[in-house]
């Protein structure tokens, strides 16, 4: 049976949804981890330090903060991207000359996610912005960065801050066009990640399924296949990642540089290796919380085409 355009991209936009829920439920903690020791390298020595310093001055609660706007975040990002997926999947047919019902090269699908990651950027931008910003508020307030006096100190006191505070600061210093802080860096990130993304989901995928129909593999084979594509997107463009978070977390204090204003800096004054700071929880959640996106993802999608069959 032949599904209408619209109905496939509610079924790749919904299903997205269900694979971006579970990402945010399985890895939030390592994301937190992740953004404290981008942003602040030299407090913390490692992983197991900044997971115990977090519940010690701020308790378990510490690992979830920014837990909302993540949600929404992924929720838009992976509704949006598969969506899109879709529709540059047919792009990539068109411009290679094939039928639209032909299945595509692992190369190909890479392109194709690459593309769709840009309009995904536009959605992701803003929440990415407010997650990390609260993720990384008790570290500003223990730096020092956040000046007393200063307008910021209105919404950003650690126990009383949420993200409609996060938000109403961002429109009252910076307008509705502060919440892009870092869209330049999002975009470099997001385009060529989301081509090894794809390109080693269905690399990995292929090698699993040996010859048989991809749609017949497991759910062991895709959490192995989704981790194995997560942890190629941030092994390539991790150091882009932390400029990013930099620039949007400490732009809360005050002006901020660029993308290449921050990575000079950050390279100058901190060394290379500072830009890898944070990679371990990172590594840990792209395995867990991609291979959780991508299960989520492709059974609720065969389910929700099974129900569109037996009609």
């Amino acid at each position: 049976m032949r599904i209408n355009s619209a109905i496939q991209a509610a079924i790749d936009l919904t299903a997205g949804a269900a694979g971006g829920t579970a990402c945010v439920v399985t890895g939030q903690p390592f994301d937190t981890a992740k953004v404290k020791m981008q942003t602040f390298p030299d407090m913390y020595k490692g992983i197991v330090d900044c997971f115990v310093k977090t519940y010690k001055q701020v308790g378990f609660r510490g690992f979830y903060k920014g837990t909302t706007p993540a949600l929404v975040a992924n929720i838009a990002e992976n509704s949006v991207l598969f969506m899109c997926y879709g529709f540059c999947q047919q792009i990539v047919r068109r411009i290679v000359g094939v039928d639209r019902k032909t299945k595509l090269s692992d190369l190909q699908n890479a392109a194709a996610g690459s593309f769709a990651s840009a309009f995904a950027t536009l959605v992701l931008c803003p929440t990415e912005l407010v997650k990390c910003r609260l993720q990384a508020m008790h570290e500003m307030q223990l730096s020092g960065k956040i000046i007393q006096g200063h307008n910021i100190t209105n919404w950003i006191n650690l126990s009383i801050s949420t993200v409609w505070s996060v938000v109403k600061g961002v429109i009252q210093k910076d307008g509705p066009l502060g919440f892009y802080r870092g869209l330049s860096s999002t975009l470099l990130r997001e385009v060529p990640g989301y081509f090894f993304f794809f390109g080693g989901y269905e690399l990995s995928r292929t090698f699993f399924a040996s010859g048989r129909s991809k749609d017949e593999l497991g759910p062991i084979p895709l959490l192995l296949s989704g981790g194995f594509g997560g942890s190629c997107l941030w092994i390539a463009v991790y150091p882009v990642d932390c400029v990013k978070s930099r620039i949007q977390v400490l732009s809360m204090a005050g002006k901020q540089a660029g993308f290449m204003g921050t990575f000079v800096t950050v390279v100058r004054t901190e060394g290379v290796l500072a830009l890898y700071s944070g990679l371990k929880p990172t590594m840990i959640r792209a395995f867990l919380a991609n291979g959780a996106l991508f299960l989520a993802y492709e059974y609720s999608r065969k389910l929700m085409m099974k129900q569109i069959d037996c009609y």
